[in-house]
């Protein structure tokens, strides 16, 4: 599965990787969060190096919808049913200095973008409601919201209710993080990518290792979307949600919004032209769910082309593709010092499906603490988000996500133990959890290759499930994700899956 954004991605150069090298700043993550920071830092003088285990964008930022947007559904009636104002308005703020900071560089860059509608709507008369309410925490935030007609708003489908934020914005991401990452070579950067970090330490000096060998730094910044440290137990904290993308050619063009539902399943729209990525086309997303726990994701993609074909006759599949988020039990990211990492590591995740504002505001912060900026001098949100407060809503939230992790730890090796090894050969694309003995194994057949795998996840134990959209092994816990052959893919887990 390879997204409309990636197929047409240009490549970007970078450097053999230096053993034992010394460095100011290591960013570990070639996505929107660690080529913002790294970019800011090397204009700042800082010698900065860049680790990317795959190439440029190529987990969340290269799956992303390429909207940019502060109307995000229901995020801000959601964070003020138990927050205060001045928080919600805080995290608005945020979400525009970031957008802001992104666009002014992708017209630097050259990088093109237009200027849309965002539409928050309700599918059923019954989400009526969280429209209302999403209207009132929107404009008691400070933003321009308006009600909009249902009829008018371009949907071919009905709508019960829908607000409107004019002048977000639609971009090609992949596009934009290939910019960052030149415009970062260009200010005096090194850029390593098919290298990965497989652990960070902060003494004697800050530092990564890697297959390759290690190399150090004053600061390590970790932008890997889920922390690969456990340092502040955030893999506990946050929840890995798994959600799909597929684009369109269409014969007849559609509204120029971008459409985001505020209830399930989610249905996110918008059309996609020359002035902001490979178009014309259309790309619909939606039915995200928690990662290892789809009964099929293949069914779920199918749901999505289905649902367009129904609503948008004509409509011929170019790419279908899927990316993976981590949502903070209080919506809000966590941005900053790792702990117990001496002030030497810091981190970014949670950012709940909007990378593209969120990534260049952690990317702000991070950068403004590494370079020293005085607190007096930084704005009011960064100080705000910094200090918030867990209250008892988000301890609520979490201990619900933590239930289900333990309903799916506990599952998961009772339903490897009902299958004993040996058993019949997967067929293509298929993958089967099975007991050799005690120990749960995977064996999946890809691409005529039938492999087997220890299916327990190196990072606390859940047995593993399999995709059957992308043929891979993904953790129901904590959202690691493994290729068939047991190569880890992302998530907290640091290391591969045995190969048997």
């Amino acid at each position: 599965m390879t997204s409309l954004w990636r197929s047409a991605a240009p490549a970007v150069a970078g450097t053999a990787f230096e053993p034992g090298a010394q460095h100011d700043v290591i960013v570990v993550g070639a996505g929107i969060t660690g080529l913002s920071t790294a970019l800011m830092l090397a204009r700042s003088g800082r010698d900065v190096a860049v680790l990317e285990a795959g190439d440029i964008a190529h987990l969340a930022t290269g799956g992303n919808t390429g909207k940019a947007s502060l109307l995000q559904g229901s995020v801000l009636s959601t964070l003020r049913r138990h927050h205060p104002a001045a928080l919600v308005r805080a995290y608005v703020d945020a979400n525009r200095a970031g957008m802001e900071w992104m666009l002014a560089f992708a017209d630097e860059a050259g990088v093109p973008s237009s200027r849309r509608t965002a539409y928050s709507y309700a599918q059923t008369a019954g989400a009526a409601s969280v429209v209302d309410r999403e209207f009132e925490a929107a404009r008691e935030a400070g933003l321009d919201v308006r009600r909009a007609d249902p009829d008018a708003i371009g949907m071919p489908f009905p709508v019960a209710s829908a607000i409107a934020l004019a002048d977000q914005s639609a971009i090609d991401p992949v596009r934009l993080a290939s910019a960052l990452a030149r415009e970062f070579v260009a200010a005096g950067g090194t850029l390593h990518t098919g290298v990965r970090v497989t652990r960070t330490h902060a003494l004697p000096r800050a530092g990564v290792h890697t297959p390759a060998g290690p190399m150090s730094a004053d600061q390590v910044v970790l932008a890997t979307g889920a922390p690969i440290a456990d340092r502040g137990l955030y893999f506990v904290k946050t929840r890995g949600l798994r959600s799909y993308a597929v684009s369109f050619d269409l014969d007849e063009p559609v509204a120029d919004g971008m459409y985001l539902s505020v209830d399930g399943p989610t249905r996110s729209i918008r059309s996609v032209t020359a002035a902001d990525g490979p178009g014309p086309g259309l790309i619909v997303g939606g039915n995200g769910h928690p990662v290892g726990r789809a009964d099929s994701e293949r069914a779920l993609v199918d749901d999505l082309v289905s649902w367009t074909r129904t609503r948008f006759p004509g409509a011929r599949e170019t790419h279908r593709w899927s990316a993976q988020d981590y949502e903070s039990h209080d919506l809000i990211p966590f941005v900053g010092a790792l702990p117990r990492g001496l002030g030497r590591i810091r981190f970014a995740t949670g950012y709940g499906k909007w990378g593209l504002t969120n990534g260049p505001w952690a990317a702000l912060r991070l950068s403004a603490e590494i370079l020293g900026t005085p607190w007096r001098d930084r704005p009011d949100w960064m100080v705000a988000i910094g200090t918030r407060l867990t209250v008892p809503a988000d301890l609520g939230r979490g201990a619900k996500e933590n239930a289900g992790v333990a309903v799916a730890a506990a599952s998961g090796w009772t339903d490897a133990s009902t299958r004993r090894t040996p058993i019949a050969r997967p067929a293509e694309g298929e993958g089967v959890i099975a007991t050799r003995g005690v120990r749960p194994v995977g064996i999946s057949t890809v691409d005529g290759v039938t492999r087997a795998v220890g299916a327990v996840c190196p990072h606390l134990g859940g047995v593993l499930a399999w995709n059957d959209a992308e043929c891979t092994w993904d953790c129901p816990l904590h959202a690691s994700r493994f290729a068939p052959d047991g190569t880890r893919l992302e998530g907290p887990a640091v290391r591969d899956l045995p190969r048997l």
